[in-house]
């Protein structure tokens, strides 16, 4: 299965669960309105945001009620204003309320990695640097995230644990060495990329001579990062990773890395504060 045919399985079944969660057998709060009654909502983000969710929320109010109409002001992507609508429904009263709130916890994770992302990317724009995401995701939200932090203008590292070798110390160490570790892992599959994990110079001069597709700088000093570019001179992409946050961004992205991998773009996010309110209510 391709990303784009395990993300769409993805959507489908975090719908599903979102639902059965919320839902369970049923809203009994929303019994309350009378089922002939419809209405309109509009959502808004309390604050500046990048707005990433849309097929999933599509998705939970085709499975909940499909007479349920959305007309999006934004795309995934696109930079929203506070206060201003990016989304109008229309519909039963009842189905409006019951999927509010599976749909906005949705909306306010995604859109919360997009905008980490993409106030990061601003940060290093003109630097031509490459900022990625780590598999230091939520919880069972791996794929969800993924696409957002590019909805950020972001790019994805390797998804999991299966679609690229990333060679770390204790790899390094039951391996018997880094040009062992590398010999081993063209050896089990010579067509994925083979990323290591380097903390010395030393082992930098090993992974250049193993032949390394990408050579990860783990907590490098920016002085030792730049040493790290000449010694390279362009064999391998260069990551550096570690303490990434937007205060250093910046400063390591002027050393010449080609990379720079930061967890603080999926797991260090603040929900965005999204609010749905009813417009107009009609039989």
């Amino acid at each position: 299965m391709d990303y784009q045919d395990a993300l769409a399985e993805e959507i489908r079944n975090s719908a599903a669960r979102l639902l059965a969660e919320d839902v369970g057998p049923g809203d009994i709060t929303a019994e309350l309105i009378p089922a002939t009654q419809r209405a309109k909502a509009r959502v808004i983000a309390r604050q500046d945001s990048v707005l990433c969710g849309m097929a999933w929320v599509n998705e939970l109010f085709r499975r909940l009620d499909a007479s349920v109409s959305l007309h999006w002001l934004a795309s995934d992507g696109d930079r929203i204003s506070a206060n201003e609508p990016f989304l109008l429904l229309e519909g039963p009263a009842r189905s409006l309320l019951t999927g509010e709130r599976a749909a906005l916890n949705l909306l306010q994770t995604l859109s919360a990695t997009a905008t980490q992302t993409r106030a990061f990317v601003d940060l290093v724009e003109d630097t031509g640097v490459r900022l990625l995401d780590t598999r230091k995701t939520l919880p069972g939200m791996r794929l969800a995230q993924k696409y957002a932090v590019t909805c950020g203008g972001g790019h994805n590292h390797r998804i999991g644990l299966y679609d690229a070798f990333l060679i770390k110390e204790n790899h390094i160490t039951a391996c018997g060495g880094i040009s062992a570790a590398i010999e081993e892992a063209r050896r089990i599959a010579r067509d994925l990329p083979v990323e290591i994990e380097v903390e010395t110079f030393d082992e930098l001069d090993s992974a250049l001579a193993a032949g390394a597709d990408v050579i990860m700088l783990d907590n490098f000093s920016l002085k030792d990062m730049r040493e790290a570019v000449k010694r390279n001179t362009g064999n391998a992409v260069l990551e550096a990773s570690g303490n990434v946050d937007a205060d250093r961004l910046r400063d390591i992205a002027e050393t010449g890395v080609d990379c720079i991998s930061s967890g603080a773009l999926t797991k260090n996010i603040t929900a965005i504060d999204l609010s749905m309110r009813l417009t107009d209510i009609f039989d």
